[in-house]
């Protein structure tokens, strides 16, 4: 399971639709965020992701991306949480997290730890990983790739028993890698097994303008999640603030070959329904596989070799 929730799809101003940034990322029952915007801890309760985090992924210090942080620290710490938790960053995480504690956010309850990135560096978990990926805003920025392992192939049930294997402890084996012994034979795994199948893979970008790292950083992913704050009408405000149009991310995402765009961080004057059709309207005549976020949206990405039917 790799279960997506939107926590919060709107810009530097909240309004009555939409929160400031964060999305909740639950892969395989670990559940992580990415950026924290005011009021992400209430977004939590309604969505009931639950708050056993184990790391939180910012990417910038811009307030309407961190400033959810304290209050979910401290209702942490009242929850009485012993396990600590990790937020990673770029340059000066360690400082803004020094800030929050000596504040008082967390108390003593759990150790809360600063751990920061730059493009190019990997946080590794078992079976997948989360790489940093150079972004370009106005400030110190990044985006990050979250990207399974490979996976076995499909195993062969048919051809396993032709080689005199018992469905069984021994197919589980094979399965996993492991050679066996049969009537005094080696059966290997590749003998019975597909192919590698790839795992799945997401990219956040935060705050960006449209950049070449983005585009190469997400050549194949089975979804990008973009920044889409403004309209084409209002393109120069993009340039000058350093975002990106909607239209502008439908091309990085054309040009990277993802299977699927999803369009966050809505301008205040888009965050209506309206607004948001006319946004997600001008990135579909580039890119026609986007969907403009919702508040509290779930999506599953499925694995591309099962046939679900999930807008993919």
């Amino acid at each position: 399971m790799l279960r997506i929730t939107f926590l919060g799809t709107g810009g530097s101003t909240p309004t009555p639709n939409r929160n400031p940034s964060a999305i909740a990322v639950n892969r395989e029952g670990e559940l992580m965020l990415f950026d924290c915007g005011e009021g992400t801890q209430r977004q939590m309760m309604r969505a009931k992701t639950g708050m056993t985090l184990n790391s939180i992924f910012v990417t910038h210090f811009h307030a309407d991306h961190v400033l959810g942080i304290p209050g979910l620290l401290q209702t942490m710490a009242l929850q009485g949480r012993k396990e600590p938790l990790e937020i990673y960053g770029p340059r000066h995480v360690d400082k803004f997290l020094y800030h929050l504690l000596a504040l008082g956010y967390a108390g003593r309850s759990f150790e809360v730890k600063a751990i920061e990135l730059k493009p190019g560096d990997v946080v590794k978990r078992p079976k997948y990983e989360i790489r940093a990926i150079k972004t370009v805003h106005n400030i110190v920025s990044i985006g990050y790739v979250l990207e399974e392992a490979m996976r076995p192939g499909r195993f062969n049930r048919g051809r396993a028993m032709e080689l005199g294997i018992k469905p069984g402890p021994l197919f589980s084996k094979l399965q996993s890698g492991h050679s066996i012994l049969v009537n005094g034979e080696e059966v290997r795994p590749e003998q019975v097994l597909g192919p590698p199948r790839p795992g799945r893979k997401i990219v956040y970008t935060g705050d960006t303008r449209p950049c070449e790292s983005v585009i190469e950083a997400s050549r194949d992913a089975d979804l990008l999640i973009h920044e889409g704050t403004l309209s084409e009408e209002t393109q120069r405000y993009a340039i000058e603030y350093m975002h990106s149009t909607a239209a502008e991310a439908a091309e990085v995402a054309k040009k990277a070959s993802v299977r699927k765009l999803i369009l966050t961080h809505l301008s205040a004057r888009y965050s209506d329904l309206g607004g948001a059709s006319k946004l997600e309207e001008e990135a579909r005549g580039v890119f026609e596989n986007t969907e403009v976020a919702r508040e509290l949206m779930t999506i599953e990405i499925p694995y591309r070799d099962k046939d679900l039917n999930l807008g993919f």
